[in-house]
């Protein structure tokens, strides 16, 4: 049986074109013979090629990523991962770090990085909250822009005056399932 090495690279936004082009071009120098790629947030987004990327692994392959953050969003996340790929019998690289868990010393760098790593997202999530805070103290932070529920009155209105669903979503510039939902729910 033929071992492979397998890579894995993601940015958060689709803006991110260097840095994903940066992480395959690492991947391709590692010897990677497959790359799954995706241009999600790890926060929020359901990761579908971290997913394919790992139910494709088998026995004696290698996982690997060029930054520890670009795998897992917490440390929690990481432990979970890397049980998954152990279960597997599948190793992890993380070329940033020149960490692999096929040694005993990697396989102990692997949980103080995570561990570090949650920490610093931890921290820098906090001064995102003090700066928002501070913004909205100093009256500039204006928040997300309105949501549908917020036109719910309209909704409501244009419905009874008899028009459709779907001239409801054209007038207000609202998605037919918020129409329906706003129905539904009144």
């Amino acid at each position: 049986m033929t071992s492979a090495i397998v890579g894995y690279a993601r940015t958060s936004t689709t803006d991110q074109v260097a840095g994903l082009d940066a992480q395959l071009r690492d991947l391709e120098a590692a010897g990677c013979t497959k790359v799954f790629k995706e241009q999600v947030s790890s926060v929020d987004t359901k990761r579908t090629e971290l997913e394919r990327a790992l139910d494709y692994v088998r026995e004696g392959d290698t996982l690997v990523v060029s930054k520890l953050d670009r795998l897992a969003r917490s440390m929690a996340n990481l432990i979970d991962i890397t049980g998954r790929l152990k279960a597997k019998g599948v190793e992890l690289r993380v070329l940033a770090l020149n960490l692999d868990t096929a040694t005993p010393t990697g396989k102990l760098m692997m949980n103080l990085m995570g561990s570090i790593a949650e920490f610093e997202r931890e921290l820098m999530l906090e001064r995102q909250r003090e700066g928002i805070a501070k913004a909205k103290a100093d009256g500039k932070y204006k928040g997300r822009a309105p949501t549908a529920r917020r036109k719910a009155d309209e909704v409501l209105r244009l419905k009874a005056e008899g028009k459709t669903a779907d001239a409801i979503v054209a007038e207000l510039g609202v998605s037919r399932s918020s129409v329906f939902r706003i129905l539904r729910d009144a």
